[in-house]
């Protein structure tokens, strides 16, 4: 399998489709609570596909804090399942558990 052209090292290019544009515009002009929540991704919370979502949750919605939230919420799954692939992975190559869930630790951000 070709590694992916940036320094992504993560199993995510197997999981989500990485939508294509500028992520740092996109970055701004999501609003603060969700550029907050994105820069605490554990990985690249791949800002312009966060834009996407954040308009789709936008049409649910409408412009509100509950939108934020529901996002928010959404991001924080996403991140719960990539960690859950990574450490399967990794018991699978090492026969042995990730070490952040053997020491009961966060994953650092």
């Amino acid at each position: 399998m070709p590694r992916p052209a940036d320094n992504e090292r993560t199993l995510r290019h197997e999981m989500w489709r990485r939508y294509e544009g500028n992520d740092w515009a996109a970055f701004d002009a999501l609003p603060a609570a969700i550029r907050k929540r994105v820069a605490a991704h554990a990985y690249d919370a791949w800002s312009v596909n966060v834009m996407m979502l954040w308009q789709h949750y936008k049409r649910l919605y409408g412009r509100t804090t509950r939108a934020e939230r529901a996002l928010i919420r959404y991001l924080d799954y996403c991140e719960s399942l990539e960690r859950e692939a990574f450490a399967s992975r990794y018991r699978e190559a090492y026969g042995m558990d990730l070490p952040h869930d053997e020491a009961c630790v966060s994953v650092l951000r």
